[in-house]
């Protein structure tokens, strides 16, 4: 990922990220500390303010990001007592063939070797799930298996396997 800096005077210093699909992430850093994120498509193009934040903000995000409240690790090393299943979410996007079917009638389990333990809607939290229960757009499914399995069921979901 390569990084880009430009002074800019009287403002501060801008960041641009060049990001795995080939947009970029641009961060306008103040003098007085406030910054301000944006996602572009190209370097030459504005782009779209995501985020403006003040300067305490922008450091607390910033330790977040650096790891001083949770230090992430290779997933790839990771044990836990699960042995070599995960549990990750998966969102139902908002054009999906599985919409409005049930778990049964979408056979994800038994396609993915996943296994749903829970589905978030809304504000809604829906833990074991019954085979007749119906999918939604926005739906974000709570599965358990190996990354492999949730790396079909990603594939599945969206639309892509």
């Amino acid at each position: 990922m390569a990084v880009y800096e430009t002074d800019l005077p009287g403002v501060g210093r801008k960041f641009d990220l060049e990001l795995s699909d080939d947009t970029l992430a641009s961060i306008v850093v103040h003098h007085d500390g406030r910054c301000e994120l944006y996602r572009r498509p190209n370097r030459e193009a504005s782009g779209e303010k995501l985020l403006e934040l003040t300067g305490d903000e922008a450091n607390k995000l910033g330790s977040i990001l650096e790891g001083a409240y949770f230090e992430s690790v290779t997933v790839d090393e990771l044990t836990v007592p699960l042995g070599d299943a995960i549990i990750e979410w998966v969102e139902v996007p908002e054009v999906s063939h599985h919409a409005g079917e049930t778990l049964r009638e979408s056979d994800i389990e038994s396609r993915t070797g996943t296994t749903i333990i829970a589905i978030q809607r809304a504000n809604e939290t829906i833990s074991n799930p019954a085979p007749d229960f119906e999918l939604a757009s926005g739906d974000i499914l709570v599965a358990i298996g190996t990354r492999e399995e949730h790396n079909e069921l990603t594939q599945i979901v969206r639309g892509s396997a």
